[in-house]
């Protein structure tokens, strides 16, 4: 589907947008792990996530939906059964590699795929570690791509250095250090998303983390998990997309209203701020032991243009494409690097976000591990492609919203993977 976004007068109002994709995901796989029923409420129902309730239905557990509260029937850190069939992840990346620490400790055999896309990204940073811990896999390219097989096998501890900082991996092998014996030790040079750790800990498993020079996460044989009710509060990745058309919309204020702003979260509001902007969290407090605020945010002509490092890329990785279109809107120029992992996305974000800045005239240079974009930028307008990648369509359709002739954006329906009321919540804060 092709969508033609044009400029807007202003963004106003209050917005509760979709539930946080990541722990969405966890309130289905870990709680399939417990001992015991668990709820979820305002669970995400975005494309991904609904992947992951029919792959979990398929390893044998009951999830049920009654008036918008999920529940989950866990069957305990090794009570799943041998699907009948192979299991389709579709598009998504958290579902199948969360699933392969699931799996690897299991005792059956299992085989995973997804869509052209999902089959392209790198799973090799997850099969490699998982090896190590005596997983038996298979697959192309040696197991590094989809499709993959896992054979369940008797896995021992390890201690792991997450270079790349990935939460996928990270929590892949937190679940399947569960099912090892002795303790699993992961590093990582700068804190990934922790919102496994936070689940896990929440559900009585014997996980502990420590912070210094590296952070730490140890966790040992787990005997079983406690279920727990989960409220999931919205996503700041979705939130990003408002945010950013209230800074550069003229006149406009936006309350988002229930956001996650975990600190590993939060990096995209946090670089804002730095830039100079009305940001503010309001209503701050604690959900299932993540904390949530209403986001105030109004337009601020003076931005003014930064650098972005590797050490920031982790808690705002998702929020490069639209950070770039505010990017674009600043004084001065604005560098970012550190940001390799984003080549090896839904699409190459790198490639995207360059290609399609300069197709609606914008002056960018492309970075092996990032860009350079000027500041102070007309946007003239054009056409431009999603590269059917959720996270730039919906950043463009931002851009659109100040640009002189209007941005045409190809296959624009693939905002349903992560934000199935997209272009819905965009209409209901737009004055024309």
């Amino acid at each position: 589907m092709e969508k033609e976004i044009i400029r807007i007068k202003r963004i106003k109002g209050e917005l509760r947008v979709p539930s946080d994709k990541s722990i969405s995901h966890r309130s289905v796989i870990l709680t399939s792990m417990a001992d015991g029923v668990s709820t979820v409420k305002n669970f995400l129902k975005a494309g991904d996530t609904l992947t992951t309730i029919n792959v979990y239905r398929k390893l044998g557990v009951k999830i049920e939906e009654n008036g918008g509260l999920i529940k989950v029937l866990g069957r305990g850190l090794k009570g799943f059964v041998e699907p009948d069939d192979v299991l389709d992840m579709g598009n998504s990346g958290t579902t199948t590699r969360l699933t392969l620490g699931v799996l690897a400790g299991q005792e059956f055999f299992s085989v995973m795929t997804g869509d052209g896309s999902l089959r392209k990204r790198p799973m090799g940073r997850v099969t490699q570690p998982l090896r190590n811990m005596n997983a038996d896999i298979d697959g192309r390219n040696r197991g590094s791509l989809l499709p993959i097989s896992v054979r369940g096998s008797k896995l021992k501890g390890i201690s792991f250095f997450n270079e790349k900082a990935s939460a996928q991996v990270k929590s892949a092998l937190i679940i399947a250090g569960m099912n090892a014996e002795g303790e699993t030790v992961i590093e990582e040079p700068f804190k990934s998303r922790d919102h496994t750790e936070k689940m896990l800990q929440f559900m009585g498993a014997p996980i502990t983390v420590s912070e210094g020079d590296v952070y730490r996460v140890t966790i040992k044989t787990t005997e079983r998990l406690n279920p727990i009710d989960v409220e999931v509060p919205a996503d700041p990745s979705s939130a990003a997309f408002f945010a950013a058309a209230a800074l550069i919309v003229p006149d406009s204020s936006l309350i988002l209203k229930e956001v996650l702003v975990n600190p590993t979260r939060d990096g995209f509001f946090r670089k804002l701020q730095e830039m100079g902007a009305d940001i503010r969290y309001e209503n701050v407090r604690e959900k299932t032991g993540e904390i949530v605020a209403d986001i105030h945010v109004n337009y601020s002509p003076h931005l003014r243009g930064i650098k972005v490092e590797r050490k920031d890329i982790p808690s705002m990785v998702d929020e490069i494409p639209v950070f770039a279109v505010v990017a674009t809107q600043v004084e001065g120029e604005t560098v970012i690097t550190g940001a390799s992992e984003l080549r090896v996305k839904e699409s190459d974000r790198i490639k995207a976000v360059v290609e399609n800045l300069r197709n609606v005239g914008v002056v960018v240079e492309e970075l092996e591990d990032g860009m350079i974009i000027k500041g102070k930028q007309k946007i003239k307008g054009g056409y431009v492609d999603s590269y059917k990648d959720h996270r730039i369509a919906m950043a463009f359709s931002i851009l659109g919203l100040i640009s002189e002739e209007g941005i045409k954006i190809k296959d624009a329906d693939c905002a349903y993977i992560s934000y199935p009321e997209f272009f819905e919540h965009l209409q209901s804060v737009v004055e024309r």
